[in-house]
């Protein structure tokens, strides 16, 4: 191994990977959360050793989704390695708008979980690397729960979830029962909407690609959600995605969260227990699965060095300079892409999300079924989902704000799926 020297923690190149040659520059696309922002420090000893110079762009999610996706699909070269996940990896993949990865063989792809390795491929080639991997769970206060005399199961009714949000209800000392995503985009509030409505036995397309937005399905599911967030979770909800939510869990104003597994992670309250996620009669699709992958655009100039660096950045090398990095330790550490993670004994003294993580990560059900003929749990792995499920994200938020009714919001999405899916000639 080549060890890199930073301070007081070290980095480890493996001696398949050849040294870029000094003076070459990077630019990164990166989501703005908490692993990627980490990363920039954690770099610093790759741009010491190696004299790559790396340019970061860190973006809300929803941002980097739009620019990515435009200037990807156009080859407009704005960018050397950019953040995508599963919904993207294996169509970008096809379309050849993203370069195929091979790794050396200290990169050990054999030790990436087969969810997220199988997730970013296509017809068996990987096209992005995993820097990070989710399912999603609950994550609740047991200290509130305890106080109020409630409990939450693993993959509880959602009646009982509804049950334990009001009775940790207390918004005159600044608790809200219920904190969920609700800003609106395709991986912002339909990530957990869509989750939902799987474990109503809903889908978002019968077997003939027509939208089906309209069943009773989805009429139960959204009245669900906008009851229980407009009873039991905080004001402008509507406003709230993945960041905004950390930071009210972390001042102490959520009885109970729903989201990616990765948060646990940077939980710093006191209290929290984890479940597997609820379910309503179907727990098939009741959790999601999601990779924050690294990719190469096609024809990028620099493609040799990006690709030298995300062998780099998602190896387990990097795990462990995280874990040495006297900022982060193992609490900080990327999870969810390599089996190699949960087997330390120091990772595992202080993840106590651990278990439930993996448990969320080798539960989830992304293939097609008779109940919806896609690829996908939070998403359908089809090329005009990302313009489905933005159109249908700013109706859900209008239900939830209160400036449509729950059917007035899923006929106005029916329209705009139909209209959309009719002109890529599905039908």
């Amino acid at each position: 191994m080549k060890t890199l020297r930073n301070g007081a923690f070290a980095l480890a190149l493996c001696t398949t990977t050849a040294i870029p040659a000094f003076g070459a520059e990077l630019t990164i696309a990166i989501v703005n959360n908490g692993h990627m922002i980490n990363m920039q420090k954690v770099a610093e000893a790759y741009t010491e050793e190696t004299g790559v110079k790396l340019n970061w762009v860190s973006l809300e999610e929803g941002v980097l989704r739009e620019q990515v996706t435009s200037d990807t699909a156009t080859g407009g070269g704005q960018y050397d390695i950019i953040n995508i996940g599963m919904q993207e990896a294996p169509i970008w993949g096809a379309a050849g708008w993203i370069e195929p990865l091979e790794f050396g063989a200290e990169y050990d792809i054999e030790d990436m979980l087969p969810a997220m390795r199988n997730g970013l491929s296509h017809e068996g080639t990987l096209y992005a690397a995993p820097f990070y991997g989710e399912s999603s769970m609950v994550m609740y206060r047991k200290d509130l729960a305890d106080a109020v005399g409630v409990s939450v199961a693993d993959n509880d009714s959602w009646d009982n979830i509804k049950k334990a949000a009001a009775a940790m209800h207390d918004p005159d000392n600044g608790v809200y029962g219920a904190c969920l995503r609700g800003k609106p985009g395709w991986g912002d509030n339909m990530a957990f909407i869509t989750t939902l409505v799987n474990s109503f036995g809903g889908a978002w397309f019968d077997k003939d690609f027509k939208p089906q937005l309209e069943s009773a399905e989805w009429k139960a599911a959204i009245n669900f959600y906008v009851d229980l967030l407009g009873n039991y979770g905080p004001p402008g909800s509507e406003g709230n995605s993945f960041n905004e939510i950390l930071a009210l869990y972390n001042e102490g104003k959520c009885g109970m969260w729903i989201d990616a597994t990765i948060a646990a992670s940077f939980l710093e309250v006191d209290g929290v227990a984890y479940a597997q996620s609820p379910n309503a009669g179907n727990p098939v699709g009741a959790n999601w699965l999601w990779a924050w992958a690294m990719a190469v655009p096609a024809g990028s100039p620099n493609s040799d060095e990006a690709k030298k660096f995300i062998e780099w950045s998602t190896s387990k090398e990097y795990i462990k300079a995280v874990a040495d990095h006297p900022e982060f330790g193992w609490g900080k550490v990327p999870t969810g892409t390599r089996a190699s993670t949960y087997s330390y004994p120091e990772f595992k003294a202080v993840a106590k999300f651990a278990s439930a993580e993996m448990a969320a990560i080798e539960s989830a059900a992304p293939e097609a079924t008779d109940l919806k003929p896609y690829v996908g749990v939070q998403f359908a792995a089809i090329p005009e989902f990302p313009e489905v499920g933005s159109a249908v994200a700013q109706e859900m938020a209008a239900a939830l704000s209160g400036a449509k009714s729950v059917d007035e919001a899923l006929a106005a999405a029916q329209k705009a799926a139909d209209a959309i899916m009719a002109e890529a000639g599905y039908y």
